[in-house]
């Protein structure tokens, strides 16, 4: 049988600590609420922050386990 530890990453060690697996379901639902929103914008807001229509539908269309890869671990 195996056994984790804390030197392993992933899932199965998110498993152990559920306050860490709250906080990235907390922190996908707001990404996904974000990019909502980029849909919403008009052209006008997304040309302030420099974003075509294009770049703000595909952004918005991404599932939510595409992650920046700074979130990645």
């Amino acid at each position: 049988m195996t056994t984790l530890t804390s030197r392993h990453t992933g899932i199965a060690a998110t498993a152990l600590r559920p306050t860490a697996l709250i906080g990235r379901v907390f922190a996908l639902l707001g990404l996904y609420q974000s990019r909502r929103s980029l849909a919403r914008l008009d052209d006008t807001l997304l040309a302030d922050i420099g974003l075509t229509r294009d770049e703000a539908t595909r952004e918005a269309h991404r599932a939510v386990w595409h992650v920046p890869a700074c979130w990645r671990s």
